[in-house]
């Protein structure tokens, strides 16, 4: 019995200890969350999709009709220029050039008798044994056999190329990454050639064509940085350049967007044709900065803390010497501003334009629970962290970035994450 009254101390004393221990800080008792000032780089990018696609491609068609006797390459095979692929059935295309030769045979045979007439009427006429008009038959009916006996040779050489044609060459060297015929199948060259195959003349270099948002395309240019990712490979980044913004706009559902063309190198040929890719182009950039998460700058104190704040702040300028009162009011009239309403496109988490800088208020809590505020300065934006400058301003300064459900009112955006996490003061 002792020993099961000794267990029951023990354990409500551990349980105790626990309680004590993970006691909220006068912080956390308020309901704030935090996140802290960080430094590092930071960019700011245009976000965009399109499909990866090869740079150079090549479809193979057929300028005859007829069934497809043979094929001698297959999907992912590489080519080289001049290369047998495919063949078509000769068979009516080669009586097509025997009926074309005899043709021409006959063209002679016709050309030849004509022009022995037409040297027999000359000859009848300088004896005065043949008319004019008979000679005028003559050289018309010869040259029109001439006529027919060039127009025949054109035959021969037309069936000629079209017996040539049934056999189907690669055009460039390359890899067939398309092949939309069997043997045995028909194919019908009427006024455009059927796609057979299509060819990509080199998948080791290839290209994003993604559609921007036209309040973005202002802030593309050629040779700009962009990184993307395609879903086969989550984990991995990989990196272009900019080869080519295009003056054609496309309108979806009233959406202007333009297409911007991005060089990618594929080496390893890991990326494929037709892969999604999401782009980030890269428009600024700032190295070694301090940043806060967008949270925090969207963050607005509650009115009865907000008065709070500002008598403090007036009895402050009460209590000092005129110079130095001119000063605070100097110093403090901005931070009232930004307090109010001033830098509103930072606090929804918009991004400012090369070069700008907007204010804004970062919150913080002091060692006795109070909320302060501090002034900064906001630079680029990634859409997630947000670059800040100001006065006492340091990496690791947690900041408040809203109120948790146990607080009076919720003042960040109810559609941002809640990544913060909860923070002590310091």
């Amino acid at each position: 019995m002792k020993r099961a009254v000794s267990l029951l101390i023990v354990l409500l004393l551990g349980a105790a200890a626990v309680l004590w221990w993970r006691r909220p800080s006068d912080a956390e008792a308020a309901g704030y969350r935090f996140a802290e000032v960080e430094r590092g780089d930071l960019e700011a990018v245009v976000s965009a999709t399109g499909n990866l696609e090869a740079v150079t491609t090549v479809q193979v068609g057929t300028q005859v009709s007829g069934i497809i006797s043979e094929i001698f390459v297959d999907f992912n095979d590489r080519v080289q220029a001049g290369q047998v692929i495919a063949r078509i059935d000769p068979t009516l295309l080669t009586i097509a050039v025997r009926d074309a030769e005899a043709g021409l045979k006959r063209a002679r045979a016709e050309s030849e008798h004509t022009r022995t007439e037409l040297d027999r009427i000359r000859a009848l006429g300088e004896r005065n044994l043949a008319s004019e008009a008979e000679l005028n038959l003559a050289q018309y009916q010869a040259d029109v056999a001439t006529a027919s006996e060039a127009s025949a040779r054109i035959n021969l050489e037309r069936a000629r190329q079209n017996l040539d044609y049934a056999t189907i060459h690669a055009p460039v060297s390359g890899t067939v990454i398309e092949r939309n015929v069997e043997v045995g199948q028909t194919v019908a060259a009427s006024l455009s050639a059927p796609q057979l195959f299509l060819l990509a003349n080199d998948l080791a270099k290839m290209r994003i064509v993604a559609n921007v948002d036209e309040s973005d395309i202002g802030r593309i240019h050629e040779g700009q940085l962009a990184r993307f990712t395609v879903q086969a490979y989550p984990d991995d980044t990989f990196e272009g350049r900019v080869a080519q913004v295009r003056l054609q706009s496309t309108v979806v559902e009233n959406v202007v967007t333009y297409a911007v063309v991005v060089d990618v190198a594929n080496p390893d040929g890991r990326l494929l044709p037709g892969m999604t890719a999401t782009v980030d182009f890269v428009v600024d950039h700032a190295e070694d900065v301090l940043m806060v998460a967008n949270a925090a700058l969207r963050f607005r104190p509650s009115a009865e803390a907000f008065e709070k704040l500002r008598a403090q702040r007036a009895a402050m300028r009460a209590g000092a010497d005129s110079t130095r009162s001119g000063r605070t009011e100097g110093a403090a009239a901005p931070a009232a501003g930004a307090t109010d309403g001033s830098g509103t496109d930072s606090a929804r988490g918009g991004s400012p334009g090369r070069g700008h800088r907007s204010s804004a208020m970062l919150w913080s809590v002091d060692a006795n629970g109070e909320l302060t505020a501090t002034p900064v300065r906001v630079g680029i934006t990634d859409g997630r962290m947000t670059q800040v400058e100001g006065r006492d301003l340091e990496a690791g300064l947690p900041v408040v970035i809203g109120i948790t459900q146990g607080g009076a009112t919720a003042s960040s955006n109810p559609f941002q994450s809640n990544s913060g996490g909860r923070r002590p003061p310091p």
